[in-house]
């Protein structure tokens, strides 16, 4: 079993756990497309695999029984008809397992949702297979995989019919941190310095089918002309399929994400549906939960508020930059990036993103407080200004709010040099502190963290912050 691969350390755990567990498994892997789902899995159990088929994009029901069983066909070596059904096709596959004398057997079916073509049977078929007879066999470990959200969600992971409950375990696979992008990329002979990693990282995430096409020899804003702004860059339209391949009917997932990149400290669900125009809540809840599953969006809550009251935020990199810089550029010189490095808009986008790398490697923040073990909650705080009621307004994008009656207090600022604090600067801060503790009425204490890529310049403001966290923290392990 191959183990030498970059990250995924808790996921190659639990498969070799499972793997190893002397029962009938069947396990679904989930995530958004292009991080990863296929290889972890292909590369861990490829001298292991006694049958494996992936769903075919756009496939017909013929199609997909034709893939079905062409890969039957040349696992087991055996001359099975063509398959009339998905009775058929499954029965043919109990045929072939039934015949393979061996400890361990691992079927994996990959891009599962391709296969489920409309009124085809696929789901019910899948079902009696597995609870009619491949979960009395001990042998047998089934590893189920998709990118296409909905169907996923709605066979496997969140609703009540289809697949509910069948699994024996799920195993949600995210977008490389930092740390493990540094080590991709080292993989790759790719020899670049943290801060360009970190821009990098901004640009297009930690996805690695992203990562993968980086050439060694340009440097970054070379590599993000090529893939984003030249006439047929790869990257250029990644958005549209994106959403087009994960998502069914992608239109409301699109309008969401496009409204949130317009509010960059996030919106109630009921600020969504009010500006979107939607009614079925019960609907549109899934919709949001599909955006969290595939990690586009995230959900938080603000200070002091309720639990109705949680935000939703845009943190995906590269749909972010996508609606940046990507969606209206019309034609945009091919060397844009290079072009820009220095201007307003880089600098601008580049605070802001800053923010979200932030927001995704919160536990290496906690890592750098030490304050991995305490009980925390992250939110943020906004106040609009109420003269009547005597509230100050302010904003403070991220709290730590710990259970030791501390709350960390945090500023993000890039920089390629140390940052300096300026007087003008503190007194913001210090004043939004007192902004944000006369209107919430919080008796702990707050400590000012500074979250800056270079460290700060030591001037006679610094040591007004009680912690500072550089970017060699966020390449802390996940």
């Amino acid at each position: 079993m191959k183990t030498d691969i970059i990250g995924r350390e808790r996921e190659i755990e639990i498969l070799e756990e499972l793997y190893d567990s002397g029962k009938a498994e069947l396990i679904a892997v989930y995530g958004r497309r292009r991080v990863g789902k296929t290889f972890l899995v292909k590369s861990m159990f490829m001298d292991q695999l006694d049958y494996f088929v992936t769903g075919k994009y756009h496939g017909s029901r013929k199609d997909e029984l034709a893939v079905f069983h062409d890969q039957l066909v040349q696992y087991s070596g055996l001359s099975y008809p063509n398959p009339e059904n998905w009775k058929q096709a499954f029965d043919q596959l109990r045929h072939y397992i039934e015949s393979l004398q061996k400890k361990r057997i691992v079927i994996f079916i990959d891009e599962m949702p391709w296969l489920d073509t409309p009124k085809s049977g696929f789901v019910s078929e899948f079902d009696s297979f597995w609870n009619g007879w491949a979960s009395t066999r001990a042998e047998l470990m089934i590893i189920i995989c998709g990118s296409a959200t909905t169907w996923m969600n709605s066979n496997v992971l969140k609703q009540k019919g289809g697949l509910h409950n069948r699994c024996t375990r799920k195993i949600k696979l995210s977008q490389f941190s930092l740390q493990e992008t540094e080590l991709f990329l080292k993989s790759r002979n790719v020899k670049w310095s943290r801060h360009q990693i970190a821009e990098c990282y901004m640009i297009m995430g930690g996805t690695p089918y992203y990562l993968d096409m980086l050439r060694k020899n340009w440097s970054v804003p070379q590599n993000i002309d090529y893939l984003f702004f030249r006439q047929d860059a790869e990257l250029k339209d990644e958005y549209s399929i994106l959403m087009d391949s994960l998502f069914k009917n992608s239109q409301i997932y699109r309008r969401v994400i496009e409204l949130l990149a317009r509010h960059s400290k996030g919106m109630t669900r009921q600020e969504l549906m009010s500006q979107l125009k939607q009614n079925d809540g019960g609907a549109f809840t899934c919709v949001l939960e599909e955006l969290l599953n595939c990690d586009f969006i995230r959900s938080y809550r603000a200070f002091g508020k309720t639990e109705r009251d949680v935000m939703y935020q845009l943190t995906d990199m590269y749909v972010l930059f996508y609606q940046k810089f990507l969606k209206n550029n019309g034609g945009a010189d091919e060397n844009f990036w290079s072009n820009s490095i220095d201007s307003p808009t880089h600098r601008s986008w580049s605070g802001y993103a800053f923010e979200i790398l932030c927001l995704n490697h919160i536990p290496q923040i906690k890592e750098s407080l030490g304050i991995r073990g305490i009980l925390s909650n992250v939110c943020s705080w906004y106040q609009p200004k109420n003269i009547e009621k005597g509230l100050p307004g302010g904003q403070i994008d991220l709290l730590i709010e710990r259970r030791d009656q501390v709350i960390n207090v945090c500023e993000a600022k890039y920089s390629m040099g140390p940052y300096a604090i300026t007087g003008k600067y503190l007194d913001e801060m210090l004043s939004r502190m007192e902004n944000f503790r006369t209107a919430t009425k919080t008796r702990s204490a707050l400590h000012l963290t500074m979250i800056v890529a270079s460290g700060l310049v030591q001037n006679q403001y610094a040591g007004s912050i009680q912690s500072v966290i550089t970017l060699d923290s966020l390449f802390g392990r996940p």
